[in-house]
């Protein structure tokens, strides 16, 4: 009899153990199907020689590392890694100090706080396309918005044509992600903000210091793992974002705004080299993985700390 109960509840808890992993097979499944599956498909290429030919005949020959060889000796691939370096760094920079100043403004509560707030977020919750051009139009040399008020305030003499000039376009897509950054770095430096205990203040007030001080010894400190969190999901959207450099420039002129990402898709959809794109895209996966990588380190290195 007690062996009999003893395989009944046995069996019983197998049978929950069982139905815990059913619940949790469909985000497995979805997860498999829409990251997993790509990003091997993706690899396999990659090793391959794949073009318009053996991609339609299904005879791609297995070459090895040749095409990362082609990818890493390329000019234009050196080109892009730095342009890609340049747009982010500089992106990444104004988006953290603008989005770090603008949620110490909202920290302190004021009429109207909440409104300004809902406002600022309406440039990060539009479609990327819809920003990218509506920037194009502010851009534009002969009917740009940027333009027109530059010259009526006798900054510029005649029409400027930002996105066709090498030498300022890729300003002009920085510009504008810059803009498209900042709601998210204010909304997730003012979450950090908020979660620092009002008590550190007012015994740095009681101690005799003042706001300066109390900035730079209790603010930025507490703020570290949360600016570090930000600095790092920043670097790794703004490194890959095709969409707005795409519909402002495609790439160009001259290959000035031509990132990682567009070059590419360069190679993938505008040359039909499909094994060198792969190659590409995974060098893309891997920058972005190593910087994961050294983030965590910095994060275990602040707890332990």
């Amino acid at each position: 009899m007690t062996r009999t109960l003893t395989k009944g509840k046995l069996g019983s808890t197998r049978i929950r153990k069982a139905s815990n992993y059913l619940f949790v097979a469909p985000a497995v499944i979805f997860i498999a199907l829409l990251m997993l599956y790509p990003l091997l498909y993706n690899f396999y290429i990659s090793m391959r020689d794949v073009n318009v030919g053996t991609f339609l005949t299904g005879t791609s020959s297995f070459v090895g590392l040749r095409n990362y060889r082609a990818v890493i000796g390329d000019p234009a691939f050196a080109h892009s890694v730095l342009i890609s370096f340049i747009f982010t760094g500089v992106s990444l920079l104004f988006q953290f100090i603008i989005g770090f100043a603008l949620a110490l403004f909202f920290q302190r509560p004021f009429p109207g706080s909440g409104i300004m707030r809902a406002f600022l977020l309406l440039g990060w919750l539009m479609p990327l396309v819809v920003s990218a051009s509506i920037w194009k139009w502010l851009f534009d040399g002969d009917y740009g918005v940027t333009n027109y008020l530059l010259q009526s305030l006798g900054l510029l003499d005649k029409h400027q044509y930002w996105l066709s000039d090498p030498q300022t376009a890729l300003p002009g897509v920085i510009v504008a992600n810059i803009w498209l950054g900042i709601p998210f770095n204010t909304v997730l430096l003012l979450t950090g903000l908020q979660a620092i205990s009002v008590s550190l203040y007012e015994a740095a007030k009681v101690d005799g210091a003042n706001g300066w001080q109390r900035f730079l010894h209790i603010t930025l400190p507490q703020m570290r793992p949360v600016s570090l969190t930000v600095l790092l999901l920043g670097f790794i959207y703004t490194f890959k974002v095709f969409d707005l450099i795409f519909v402002m420039t495609a790439g160009g002129p001259a290959d000035a705004t031509t990132t990682l990402p567009i070059f590419t898709y360069n190679q993938t959809f505008k040359f039909y080299q499909f094994g060198t794109g792969a190659a590409a895209a995974s060098l893309l996966l891997l920058i972005s993985l190593a910087l994961s990588i050294v983030y965590l380190l910095l994060i275990r290195r602040e707890e332990a700390a």
